[in-house]
């Protein structure tokens, strides 16, 4: 069933967990990460960062996104990631989105708490849920670095932001990055905690994937309630795609398709056990 980001995150508060959201850049990873939520029988998120618009433009995997969440037999909200362009994240409001993220973290202060405020009253009109970011990543979306590190997120800035912009949730930086991690990351978790208690609201955690087990659910404690998950599963279904070629000789490419489904559907398996403590 469809429902709305501040849905998912209601239920994430209620039961003590982090709800996984999933970068789905094809009909294969929305299939994996369902498939999977219904398993386990837990709520989910399927999400389309607009950096990927070359790879899955949004008039066409969002249409698929939201259809496949209505049919769901659990929670299911079809969020839009780290957006930048407002005219584009009313496109996807338009086309269903129940959730959406407004990314002006690499902005000044300003200039994001305004762009954060016109996407608040956006989402609201269409009764979607709104997070968005303050402080900056080692690595962004795209994978482009940033030579100076992470910029941690400041608690008291944090709170402000909050009171600023109305949102629904928060995506502090504490030491992650997107992409796949050449070395452990050193996280600040309870830089987490600090942020939450002067937020005080749900706080997401992206660059999720790569992270140890242990670090994920005392991130959760401290009140991680979402997780942006996306390059350990993608990277795990290219792999069973190379093995199975070199094992086999393939005619179809629709078998090369499935083996992909197959292997995200267990790393986000995996996944999903650590991030709602199942």
């Amino acid at each position: 069933m469809l429902v709305s980001l501040t849905e998912i995150l209601r239920l994430a508060e209620e039961g003590g967990f982090a709800a996984g959201a999933f970068n789905t850049t094809n009909l294969e990873c929305v299939r994996a990460v369902l498939d999977t939520a219904e398993k386990l029988n837990i709520p989910v998120i399927l999400s389309h960062a607009q950096v990927r618009e070359g790879v899955a433009p949004l008039d066409v995997i969002g249409p698929v996104m939201v259809l496949s969440a209505q049919r769901a037999a659990v929670p299911v909200c079809v969020h839009l990631d780290h957006c930048t362009d407002l005219a584009y994240m009313a496109r996807a409001l338009e086309l269903g989105f129940t959730g959406v993220m407004y990314d002006g973290s690499l902005l000044p202060y300003d200039e994001n708490a305004e762009n954060t405020r016109r996407a608040v009253s956006l989402a609201r009109k269409y009764s979607a849920g709104v997070e968005a970011e303050i402080g900056r990543l080692a690595h962004q979306e795209d994978g482009a670095g940033n030579a100076s590190g992470p910029v941690y997120t400041e608690p008291e800035l944090a709170a402000r932001f909050v009171r600023d912009t109305q949102i629904d949730a928060l995506a502090p930086s504490f030491g992650t990055s997107h992409g796949i991690y050449r070395k452990k990351p050193i996280l600040d978790l309870d830089r987490v905690a600090l942020i939450r208690k002067a937020a005080n609201l749900p706080l997401v955690m992206h660059g999720g994937s790569g992270v140890s087990p242990e670090d994920y659910r005392t991130a959760i404690k401290n009140g991680i309630r979402k997780i942006n998950y996306f390059s350990y599963m993608s990277n795990a279904g290219a792999k069973a795609v190379r093995e199975k070629l070199q094992r086999e000789d393939v005619t179809y490419f629709h078998d090369l398709a499935l083996t992909a489904q197959k292997a995200m559907s267990e790393d986000a398996e995996r996944a999903m056990r650590v991030f709602y403590g199942i």
